[in-house]
């Protein structure tokens, strides 16, 4: 993001930054609500049940997208003591990816809608690709089962038992250097962000009903 600033790209910088806050205070909104529904109120508690991108937007991790590229927001906090069911937590994990691509999926298609109605806008367009684009995104990282990510809450539930142990325990103790590594090399220029960027792209036309 900040090559959009050095080369005088002020206004893409800003649509990119409000759509990236969107995008992360959703996500966040979602772990939260499917949280309290399965008995857990920890995050609302904490006052994470709103769509407030002040109660979930985390500045270190915002200023790191900023200059790498890549942050994250503040996460959710909850108790698995709280939920009312051995797969409540594969629910709440899961709430987050589904959020982003339903909020991918409104706005796309309401932006598809509003062009075949005539409606032209190019700061409007960018805005919109740039809202669906970077939720698909972030549905596609979280869903990654490396450290702390969402997807290794996921992951387990799909594998036999004695896998899903392994996996547990293989995520705990070299899950999160591996994402690390996994940023760095795409930081220094393995080309996974890029693989993932469009990959979302891909998704773009499978969501589109309009």
């Amino acid at each position: 993001m900040i090559g959009l600033l050095q080369s005088g790209q002020y206004a893409v910088f800003a649509l990119l930054l409000i759509a990236l806050v969107i995008s992360l205070s959703f996500h966040e909104f979602g772990h939260a609500a499917v949280a309290k529904w399965h008995g857990d109120d920890t995050a609302q508690r904490a006052g994470r049940l709103t769509v407030n991108p002040l109660a979930h937007i985390d500045p270190v991790g915002m200023l790191m997208v900023i200059l790498v590229g890549f942050g994250y927001a503040k996460p959710v906090p909850t108790n698995p003591r709280n939920f009312r069911s051995r797969t409540s937590d594969l629910w709440v994990a899961a709430a987050g990816p589904f959020m982003n691509l339903l909020l991918a999926l409104v706005t796309w298609n309401f932006y598809l809608f509003l062009r075949a109605a005539g409606w032209e806008s190019p700061g409007g367009e960018i805005f919109f690709v740039l809202l669906a684009q970077i939720n698909l995104l972030l549905m596609v990282f979280n869903l990654i089962p490396l450290g702390p990510l969402d997807g290794h809450y996921i992951l387990p539930h799909f594998l036999p038992a004695h896998l899903a142990h392994r996996y547990r325990m293989f995520n705990a103790r070299y899950g999160t250097g591996a994402l690390l590594a996994l940023i760095v090399l795409g930081i220094v220029g393995l080309p996974v962000f890029r693989y993932l960027a469009e990959f979302s792209y891909l998704l773009l036309g499978w969501i589109s009903l309009v």
